[in-house]
């Protein structure tokens, strides 16, 4: 026998057909969707065959339910497996869920977030950055410090009057940094970027 969904655009009569479909997924009984993804064409049809066993006991307290339960212990069984293989599966297992759940790294945050700079400057500011954590120097001396290893080649009073502007904006509101092709820039606009990226990482170190 057959029975048609009546027509609903509800989402709830959606997921109850869906779930529907699910259960009723056993040798005797068939869900045809005439129309793939349209749960108002869905059709559902009964075997009358006596003998016909459904998939999944419904009712996990009769008897024939134990035998069920017992194949599927069965088949997932571990005794098979020595010791030290379940140990190294428990240890790859957790962990991945401590790699899954651990907090970013600061050159993670910053390879994010400024994926065109060279990953050996991003870890540079960051080094520096977390060494300067707790330090009492001036904001202005942090970010110098924080790119001097980065930038060898320019002078430190220069450096001084690129970080000054950035150093004046870290005491009120944070000053946006734009995503920037670091190939693109001259030497000077590299220079304010790697200031601009060290500003940020001393402010997620101190958050």
């Amino acid at each position: 026998m057959a029975h048609e969904a009546s027509p609903s655009n509800s989402l709830e009569l959606q997921l109850r057909q869906a779930l529907a479909a699910a259960l009723l997924d056993s040798e005797a009984v068939t869900v045809r969707w005439n129309e793939p993804g349209n749960v108002e064409t869905v059709e559902v049809e009964i075997a009358e065959v006596s003998q016909s066993k459904i998939a999944y006991p419904w009712n996990p307290a009769d008897a024939e339910a134990e035998s069920f339960f017992n194949a599927l212990d069965q088949k997932f069984s571990l005794d098979a497996l020595p010791e030290s293989e379940l140990n190294d599966r428990a240890d790859a297992f957790f962990s991945h869920l401590d790699t899954l759940f651990a907090a970013p790294t600061l050159e993670a945050s910053l390879a994010q977030k400024f994926a065109t700079v060279p990953q050996a400057i991003l870890n540079m500011i960051a080094r520096q950055a977390e060494k300067l954590a707790n330090s009492s120097a001036s904001l202005a001396d942090q970010l110098v410090l924080c790119v001097q290893e980065a930038l060898p080649q320019w002078a430190e009073d220069d450096l001084h009057v690129l970080a000054r502007p950035l150093a004046y904006s870290m005491r009120g509101e944070e000053q946006s940094v734009k995503s920037t092709d670091w190939a693109k820039l001259s030497e000077t606009e590299q220079a304010r970027l790697t200031l601009a990226i060290a500003q940020y990482a001393l402010k997620e170190i101190q958050d």
